[in-house]
């Protein structure tokens, strides 16, 4: 009899537990958001910048950089000139030449006195060699794993932090959808090497970059980072307004989820995403749908076989159907795995940084990211998408309709858990 009180107490917490870490935030938005203003309507930036958090800050330099040939050089050159401070967080964080050596430079940097702060995800890091931690913290870094493992805080395991944040002397911070793993490196040239785009940012927007570094490194130390070593005077560098604003479970769970609704709500003209997890829910869908009916132009581009989640693929593919028919076009990239994630309405906006367009990145996990509201910026970045086009299969309705049996019961199955995914 005691042990079918102990065996149902266990049961019962698990299922607790359980439950904890499937919920979604108690604020969750229901309703549609109808098309009241265009992109380049001064009112739609206002709204966006009190709506989301940190306001848009003119004066920003926003480079793009393409792949791990020019993503890593440009963040390691700025890790290894740091003379200031550093802040960096990220979630994949592995073993290999490329973790080796942003451990050897961040760890250089610490041991030349500079303070050296890194948040990394513990899930994400499973696969970082302990020798790679130690070689930080013997050198000085201050190593911060985001909700190991513990007992306390098993109804938050599922929710990670998926930022990818980093920020130098407070003046030029990094964002977008590398990890630090081999797997980012190379130019995208086979499938053993992804592709992928991450952000310099230069001016105002910086300081956000780093009060978003500061969230998760207030959770998990419980000590600020501030003064003029992580918030100095911020001059105009360039001229694209920008802000950079975050999402997470703990509070502003709705911030990315509510930026796409608005965002595509006020499209008038054209929509391009590239996302490597596409996973919409109703309102996004409803969303899009709208966006379809007024004529505005879609065009999503999504991986295509060369994919690290199954799942996500199939679960992903439920939902192509509706768009189809009501004209989007949907293009599936050939040469490798595309883990970009990049947003472009009317050729005004583009939005970027760590968030999926799925249901995970907008209510479960911690994420960041950065909109730019430039029309030379998004016109560049509109000829980057163009130019992924071009490797790519388009996928049509007759196809979607014409999917095998095995994928249309699959998707019936992951249905229930696609905000998992």
């Amino acid at each position: 009899m005691t042990a079918i009180i102990v065996f149902t107490v266990l049961a019962t917490a698990l299922l607790v537990v359980l439950a904890l870490n499937f919920a979604t935030p108690e604020k969750e938005l229901e309703r549609k958001i109808e098309h009241h203003y265009a992109i380049s309507d001064p009112q739609f930036r206002r709204e966006m910048s009190v709506m989301m958090g940190p306001s848009v800050m003119p004066g920003n330099r926003i480079t793009a950089l393409d792949n791990g040939v020019e993503i890593f050089p440009a963040m390691l050159e700025a890790i290894r000139g740091a003379q200031v401070s550093i802040t960096f967080e990220t979630y994949i964080y592995w073993s290999g030449e490329i973790g080796e050596e942003f451990t050897a430079a961040l760890a250089e940097r610490a041991r030349a006195g500079i303070p050296v702060h890194v948040t990394i995800d513990w899930v994400g890091s499973i696969k970082m060699d302990q020798s790679l931690l130690d070689q930080m913290e013997d050198a000085g870094v201050e190593v911060e794993r985001y909700r190991p493992l513990h007992w306390y805080n098993l109804s938050r395991m599922n929710n990670r932090t998926h930022r990818k944040l980093l920020v130098v002397d407070g003046r030029i911070g990094f964002t977008g959808g590398v990890g630090i793993a081999d797997l980012w490196t190379g130019k995208a040239q086979d499938p053993e090497h992804w592709r992928d785009m991450h952000f310099r940012i230069e001016g105002p927007a910086v300081a956000q970059i780093q009060a978003a570094f500061n969230d998760n490194w207030i959770k998990t130390t419980g000590e600020v980072l501030n003064g003029p070593k992580y918030f100095p005077p911020l001059q105009p560098a360039g001229d694209a307004d920008a802000h950079l604003f975050i999402a997470s479970p703990a509070g502003g769970s709705e911030s990315m989820h509510l930026m796409y609704l608005m965002s595509i709500a006020a499209a008038e003209h054209s929509i391009d995403l590239a996302a490597s997890y596409f996973v919409p829910d109703e309102l996004i869908m409803g969303a899009l749908l709208a966006a379809l009916e007024r004529g505005v132009r879609i065009r999503i581009l999504l991986p295509g076989e060369y994919i690290d989640s199954s799942a996500v693929r199939v679960a992903s593919k439920a939902s192509w159907g509706p768009l189809l028919r009501a004209g989007a076009e949907v293009y599936e990239y050939q040469p490798t795995m595309l883990h970009t994630k990049l947003l472009i309405i009317d050729q005004e906006l583009v939005s970027v940084g760590s968030t999926n367009f799925d249901i995970r990145s907008f209510r479960l996990n911690d994420e960041a990211s950065l909109n730019v509201y430039d029309h030379a910026f998004a016109e560049e970045m509109t000829r980057t998408f163009e130019q992924d086009l071009k490797p790519t299969k388009r996928y049509t309705l007759e196809m979607w309709q014409q999917r095998p049996w095995k994928e249309k019961l699959a998707e019936r199955v992951l249905l229930p858990i696609k905000s998992q995914l």
